[in-house]
């Protein structure tokens, strides 16, 4: 590198008026209310491109459950918490929830064959929940966790008793696929074979009889 290359390096990187804008950025995002921060967010997540979260395939609605609200699936194994942009996955599950949250809905979370790869952490978790307005837990009538462990149960307990205690009566822990027909029926929930088949090889074959509930 010659020496004027350096010097227009330095010069650029250290313009006075681009530390000026991104200070007077920076401030405004933190006096930024909530509400505000979130509008923010949500116009990000129409326009930027998201397909690297979007293809990963890991969040989607799987139609609706007996009470015909919609069902949003989350397969922890295909999450890659540390390799991922989290910024984006923030984004991306805005912009699939923002409609759908609107109305009464449940959550699928499938735990099935996760490592500590699939795990973010709790400070992210903390912070999405935190961006996430009024509606979002308002309107979540259940949160099923199935094929839990005995790590994710202690996580849900933790964070949900210091951290999100509006949801926590709404978390329902189960030891199968099948005990959530009671609550979608299988037409209606559409998983990776993956899930089935660890299902199958753990818990046999139609162990569980579902009878229709309202929760």
């Amino acid at each position: 590198m010659t020496m004027l290359e350096g010097m227009t390096s330095i010069d650029l990187g250290s313009s006075p008026m681009q530390e000026t804008n991104g200070d007077m950025m920076a401030a405004d995002e933190l006096m930024e209310t909530p509400e505000e921060r979130y509008e923010r967010l949500l116009q990000r997540a129409q326009v930027e491109d998201l397909n690297e979260v979007s293809g990963i395939g890991c969040l989607y609605q799987s139609g609706v459950d007996r009470l015909g609200r919609p069902v949003i699936v989350f397969c922890g194994k295909w999450f890659p918490a540390q390799n991922v942009d989290l910024e984006k996955a923030l984004l991306y599950l805005i912009k699939l929830l923002d409609p759908i949250v609107k109305g009464d809905y449940v959550i699928a979370y499938f735990h099935t064959l996760t490592s500590t790869n699939n795990y973010p952490s709790l400070h992210w978790l903390r912070e999405v929940y935190s961006v996430l307005p009024y509606k979002y837990k308002k309107n979540l009538k259940a949160f099923y966790i199935v094929h839990p462990t005995f790590w994710t149960k202690m996580m849900t307990w933790w964070f949900t008793t210091f951290m999100a205690p509006a949801i926590k009566a709404k978390v329902h822990s189960l030891p199968g696929v099948e005990h959530l027909y009671s609550a979608i029926t299988k037409d209606q929930l559409e998983i990776p074979a993956y899930i089935t088949e660890y299902d199958m090889a753990t818990n046999g074959l139609h162990y569980f009889n579902p009878v229709p509930t309202a929760s």
